[in-house]
């Protein structure tokens, strides 16, 4: 728990450059996931109130990261995706989040690195498939810490 604290605050202190929140950064990233999901979905998603989910895609809508769309099935639903601009800032995300990671753990040797991951791996393959995803990594799946 102590070394995903220290990556999640660093992690962040990062965001700055981009101006965008941890919150604005996750449901952008469960969006771009989705393809275009309900504004009730992504609060289920991310584990937030329909009101509150709104406020955040409304941020997003301002910066042009996603946009509202009709609901194909239901004209009262409204469906959110994200924008060419919004998948390049993820790109940019993902590439800044990928360097704090490998300075995090440039304390470990390859070997370790590789027995880390490893590990980590047989843990997250003997837990239950998580639906939501809501652990997944940025990046998506890693083979090397």
């Amino acid at each position: 728990m102590t070394t995903a604290r220290a990556l999640r605050r660093r992690w962040f202190g990062n965001l700055d450059p981009w101006g965008l929140s941890p919150h604005e950064v996750r449901a952008l990233m469960v969006v771009d996931r989705l393809g275009t999901p309900r504004l009730g979905e992504v609060a289920r998603r991310l584990h937030i109130a329909p009101r509150s989910a709104t406020e955040v895609i409304d941020r997003l809508d301002e910066r042009g990261l996603t946009e509202r769309l009709p609901d194909e099935h239901d004209r009262r639903a409204r469906c959110v995706r994200t924008t060419e601009a919004g998948r390049h800032m993820l790109t940019e995300l993902r590439a800044a989040q990928g360097v704090g990671a490998d300075d995090y753990f440039a304390v470990l040797s390859e070997d370790e690195r590789e027995q880390l991951a490893g590990l980590l791996r047989k843990l997250t393959d003997a837990q239950p498939p998580d639906d939501d995803h809501r652990h997944a990594d940025l990046r998506g799946h890693r083979k090397h810490i």
